[in-house]
């Protein structure tokens, strides 16, 4: 069963073999229970032993390592584990603490985080949606998009071990589907019947490797990688509003007038939520007050920048009337197509033939999923629901199952395919997030009933036509706004994104950071070198052959080691700058 898993490691497997390669073998005796023993420590590469005189008192059984939240023995996971093995450990661990994470949820912090992410949410919905229908000519669209992730959102909420995470469409995947499309369009084969048999491989090969437990490749990533993967997907969210906005300057469907106003709103919008989320840790009102201005900060500042286009509406009239949010009035297909997909007009060569693009959606599939639930499963961030301290694999098995079986199902009805994203989930989190009086993170609030519900609005807007219509009057401008926010926001405690301002300060104020004792020179090199990768990425992505996108993804972690083996970087440096 290990050997069906082969086809997602055709990338991922340099990461065993070059971590293997700076390894040290080593053959460890140990003696049985209340004996007084030496150790023996046997490394066959340098032919020396260390001793180590010590008391043990442990049974026969092989070491076992203890839980620290627990005190109790846990087992070290391996590479690939027993069919269902890393699954039943995540939902063991997690089911039973399903009541609190409905319960935990009813409070004025949780609301102010679904109304937060129901509008981050929602937007890139419906941009995504309209992307999608221009690179699939219609047969998948806004409304499918907008299905998608309310029905996709609120099954993942309520069925994922790591619930704080959040799915959505991304741009890798939809450059990816765009290809596919071209494909068909080039081989004479009909589109929506090959995006569902690549779909239904992909999801057979994303189940098998869920069961065998194949996300434990992400111990082989280090905060080199996701440092750069969490700035690349911020840098998208900011060069999308930026694009957006400046736009409207250089079209020919605008006026300046509507040019300025645009970039007003915007501007109003990321502005209020950006001051109202730091009022936290100022000593203005009291406590309670700011900490509610600071829960609620992006919805008011979408409130506030809706209100001020509708006033300049009512002024200036046409002349101030900015484009707004669209969403379909119906509920039906996009191409006005039957929702169930027609498997056998594929020719049977192809259906088999689909296997191949499968694999490099695998690809993207896994590591988007995986890099982002690591990102939320971080330390900092002081979970413990069926949590083992400073272990960022707990879950992501049992995600990755729900995510192969949403896969399947959106595969069959030509929904999108959604993926864990990850500005959304970080944003999620931090909104969840406990802070002490010096704005260090205490403790998050981890439950399920904030993603359902944010999933749910979402849905009514599909379904009922008074949220609809209500939403179509917010102007795009404040959704660029807070795609603003939600990319700078999810910045902070980034270390690569700190380095990179540590260029433009002056170093005789600036805080002592843990990577202070390193040369100057080797922290700029290092830096350097992930902003190139960061610059690469970016330009891979936007290019032809944007469908490589997850190989350069999965190249970073070799990179990483091939550093530190060839001595551009020192060990005892790269371990100060990438620890984890």
């Amino acid at each position: 069963m290990k050997l069906l898993c082969t086809p997602i490691l055709l990338v991922l497997s340099q990461y065993s073999c070059v971590v293997s390669a700076f390894s040290v073998p080593a053959q460890l005796t140990v003696a049985p229970r209340a004996f007084s023993t030496g150790m023996h420590l046997h490394c066959p590469k340098t032919h020396g032993a260390i001793r180590a005189s010590s008391k043990l008192h442990m049974a026969e059984e092989p070491f076992l390592p203890l839980d620290d939240s627990t005190g109790e023995s846990v087992e070290k996971e391996q590479l690939f584990e027993g069919l269902g093995k890393g699954i039943a450990r995540d939902y063991k661990a997690r089911l039973p603490l399903m009541k609190s994470d409905i319960t935990d949820g009813f409070n004025t912090q949780s609301l102010a985080a679904i109304l937060f992410l129901f509008f981050a949410c929602l937007a890139p919905a419906v941009g995504f949606g309209g992307l999608f229908a221009a690179a699939t000519n219609g047969a998948i669209g806004t409304i499918e998009m907008i299905s998608s992730t309310a029905a996709c959102g609120f099954i993942y909420a309520l069925t994922a071990a790591q619930p704080l995470t959040i799915i959505g469409s991304t741009g890798p995947v939809l450059a990816f589907v765009a290809c596919l499309a071209q494909l068909g369009k080039a081989t004479s084969l009909p589109f929506l019947p090959l995006y569902a048999w690549t779909g239904l491989w992909t999801s057979a090969i994303l189940f098998l490797s869920s069961i065998t437990s194949a996300s434990n490749l992400v111990k082989y990533l280090t905060r080199f990688t996701d440092e750069i993967f969490s700035v690349l997907i911020s840098t998208i969210f900011v060069i999308e509003a930026i694009s957006d906005v400046g736009g409207t300057f250089t079209s020919p469907e605008s006026t300046f007038t509507k040019a300025l106003l645009t970039l007003t709103i915007a501007t109003v919008t990321y502005g209020t939520a950006t001051v109202l989320k730091g009022l936290r840790n100022t000593v203005y009102f009291t406590k309670s007050i700011r900490n509610n201005l600071s829960n609620f900060a992006p919805t008011i500042g979408v409130v506030f920048g809706s209100l001020l286009a509708r006033s300049a509406r009512l002024a200036h009239g046409a002349e101030a009337l900015l484009p707004a949010l669209t969403i379909p009035s119906k509920f039906q297909s996009t191409s006005g197509r039957p929702w169930l997909i027609p498997l056998m007009d594929l020719p049977v060569w192809a259906r088999f033939a689909s296997f191949l693009p499968a694999l490099m959606a695998v690809t993207l599939l896994f590591l988007d999923q995986n890099i982002t639930v690591r990102l939320v499963n971080n330390p900092m961030y002081k979970m413990k629901k069926g949590r083992r301290k400073g272990n960022v694999l707990d879950g992501m098995h049992a995600d990755l199952l729900v995510i192969s079986a949403l896969t399947a199902v959106t595969s069959l009805i030509g929904f999108p395919w959604l993926v864990a994203a990850t500005v959304r989930s970080i944003s999620h989190v931090r909104a969840l997030s406990k802070f002490d009086k010096d704005g260090n993170i205490e403790s998050s609030m981890e439950q399920r009933l904030t993603g359902m519900s944010i999933h749910a609005l979402i849905g009514s807007c599909v379904v009922f036509a008074k949220p609809r219509n209500l939403l179509t009057q917010v102007p795009r401008p404040v959704l660029m706004g807070l795609f603003m926010y939600l990319g700078i926001s999810a910045l902070p405690g980034n270390e690569m994104w700190e380095r990179i301002k540590g260029f433009f300060t002056d170093k005789k104020l600036a805080k002592v950071e843990k990577w202070s004792s390193v040369p100057p020179k080797v922290t700029t090199m290092f830096t350097a070198i992930q902003v190139a990768c960061l610059g690469a990425m970016l330009w891979v992505k936007s290019s032809p052959i944007g469908v490589l996108f997850p190989v350069i993804i999965a190249m970073l972690a070799p990179l990483r080691f091939g550093l530190e083996k060839t001595g551009i970087i020192k060990k005892e440096y790269m371990d100060i700058l990438d620890e984890e």
